[in-house]
């Protein structure tokens, strides 16, 4: 029996970098297609890529992009980039490598999602859509699939220090950060330790995960 198998989508990222070595190191084997490698949004692409490489015993949802700006200025292409990346891409990963784990009757889908979702902030309808989306089709996934003995659930991994934060203004970091309790945020190495102690959890399926200090009111 050989090493256990995570795919990582959009592989190119801090944090999809940070997943692979926290279960590299736990001798799994790790595929991490970047942009170049895997078009998340090409339907063939990614079937002949799931085909070619060896059935995951996770899979990690990764693949992402903004594309901010106010409802009235957006562009269609710009909303139609963002949800083609991070919906429509995920629902495809997500399918091919469902019906490869359909077999050996077991497997994680582990999409990665947004605070976003819930907060829908001003200047991202495309993507707090896409990534409010991405919770309902992890829960719809974990149910279709839960008799198959495949989980599916969604992490919200909130603000981390990345290349893609780095650019933030300031005064926009620091408004994020008086909303945190314990005044701090993650790192994606935090992150992927968590998805780590997630996939020791055989029972758990269905659910999203919030990991930071920000407290929503109940709706």
């Amino acid at each position: 029996m050989g090493p256990r198998v995570v795919h990582i989508t959009g592989g190119e990222g801090d944090l999809a970098r940070a997943i692979a070595s926290a279960f590299a190191e736990r001798g799994w084997e790790v595929r991490a297609p970047g942009r170049e490698e895997l078009d998340v949004t090409d339907a063939a692409a990614v079937e002949r890529w799931f085909a070619s490489a060896p059935v995951p015993d996770l899979l990690v949802l990764n693949a992402g992009i903004r594309a901010d700006a106010l409802s009235a200025r957006m562009t269609i292409g710009e909303w139609d980039r963002v949800l083609d990346v991070c919906l429509r891409g995920a629902f495809l990963c997500a399918r091919s490598a469902s019906r490869r784990m359909l077999r050996p009757r077991s497997g994680h889908l582990v999409a990665i999602g947004s605070f976003s979702a819930r907060s829908g902030p001003a200047g991202q309808a495309n993507y707090a859509a896409a990534k409010a989306g991405l919770i309902g089709l992890v829960q719809s996934l974990a149910r279709e699939l839960g008799p198959a003995g495949i989980r599916a659930n969604c992490v919200l991994p909130g603000w981390m220090e990345t290349r893609m934060t780095r650019g933030v203004p300031e005064e926009v970091r620091e408004a994020a950060l008086r909303e945190h309790v314990m005044g701090r945020f993650h790192t994606p190495a935090e992150v992927a330790e968590f998805l780590v102690a997630l996939d020791a959890l055989p029972a758990v399926s269905g659910q999203v995960f919030q990991l930071d200090s920000r407290i929503s009111p109940w709706t």
